[in-house]
């Protein structure tokens, strides 16, 4: 395993002090994490991120992060809001392509609490970029998206609900994202072959039901299958075909601002006006979140972060697939788009499922010492 280049104690301080002020409770997560709720929340695309770790009793990994642990401690606490601060190592395997597994420190605050979410978005940015900024390097640039926005767009521009869904999941991964893109446009297949017939027949029985029926067929035909795929493979294959030829698909138009969306970044205002004008009549929802923006950048420059410094990309989303809101990371020119310095988020809807009784918002953000520090290896 690789193991980061110990930061000097001087320059761990100065990249930890912007937290000391924040009034959060110091959080004890555990080392081991349950693995099958992180693939739940996150998605079964982490699982070649994380080292797991088997024995006798559930499946669970090495610690790869600690906001599932910040919200567990949150809602155990029973308390309607409250702030967590951490700093300890955590675990992942690099991207394919990078040949080193890495344990590296991580620090970071999460915030249960309900006001102006503009506000408490930008504090968490901003605190991330004082952390960064700390270690020394002069190159930084604070990258930012918003997962509802893909949202708002949309539904402004009224996509099927569950096509919508779908798009939706698929947004914090963009080669994910472009090939339901590919998938859901255009005219659906036809079932007028005969594969096609017969998928429109079996498709109003269960798999397993169909299955028999296939075997019936071909009992009746005095067909005796050898090698190829099972009657059970290929009623499973027609059932996917008779799916997708039934499912809503997106227009050429509603298909084309989509990937106009897609590509609009650069200056976050100029980006969000370019936004606000790719639907006719826009949703109210798409209108409320653009006039947020607004404040949430008045917020971040008032609190130090250079406006010449911070970028807004629509198509950007963070791997984990629990952020709901504002998404934003700590780029340095150095160190590349693959190592980002700092990131967090917001995630309002992952308290809720994971059992909290009652709502709040939940934002948070994490720096690598190991990289915020400009004598680090790049």
């Amino acid at each position: 395993m690789r193991l980061e280049t110990p930061v000097p104690a001087d320059v761990l301080a100065a990249i930890s002090a912007p937290f000391e002020d924040t009034a959060a409770e110091v959080l004890d997560a555990p080392l081991l994490q349950p693995l099958g709720l992180l693939l739940d929340l996150a998605g079964e695309t982490l699982r070649e991120r994380l080292f797991v770790v088997q024995g006798d009793g559930p499946e669970a990994c090495l610690r790869p992060d600690f906001t599932v642990p910040a919200v567990r401690a949150h809602i155990d606490s029973g308390r309607p809001a409250g702030r967590f601060f951490y700093s300890g190592h955590a675990f992942r395997v690099s991207p394919p392509g990078e040949a080193r597994a890495e344990e590296f420190r991580q620090l970071g605050l999460e915030a249960f609490e309900n006001g102006d979410i503009a506000q408490a978005d930008a504090e968490m940015a901003a605190l991330a970029w004082r952390a960064s900024a700390a270690g020394g390097r002069n190159d930084l640039t604070l990258l930012m998206g918003d997962v509802g926005l893909f949202s708002d767009v949309v539904a402004a521009l009224s996509v099927a609900p569950p096509l919508a869904a779908r798009l939706r999941r698929a947004f914090s991964t963009p080669r994910r994202l472009q090939a339901e893109l590919e998938t859901v446009t255009g005219p659906a297949p036809t079932l007028d072959d005969g594969h096609g017939r017969l998928a429109a027949l079996l498709s109003g029985l269960s798999e397993t039901a169909a299955t028999g029926v296939l075997e019936e067929i071909w009992a009746l035909a005095g067909v005796e299958p050898v090698g190829g795929r099972s009657a059970a493979e290929i009623v499973h294959r027609l059932a996917e075909r008779a799916a997708l030829a039934a499912a809503p698909r997106l227009s050429p138009d509603q298909a084309a601002v989509i990937r106009r969306f897609l590509a609009i970044g650069g200056e976050p205002r100029a980006a969000l006006a370019e936004i606000g004008r790719l639907v006719d009549r826009p949703a109210p929802g798409l209108k409320q979140a653009i006039s947020t923006w607004e404040r949430r950048l008045e917020y971040l420059t008032s609190a130090g972060v250079p406006a010449e410094r911070i970028r807004f990309s629509a198509a950007f989303g963070r791997s984990f697939g629990y952020y709901d809101g504002v998404v934003f990371e700590v780029r340095s020119a150095a160190l590349g788009t693959g190592r980002p310095v700092a990131a967090g988020g917001r995630y309002d809807g992952l308290p809720g499922r994971l059992g909290a009784a009652t709502a709040s918002g939940a934002v948070g953000c994490m720096v690598r010492p190991g990289r915020a520090w400009v004598g680090a290896e790049a």
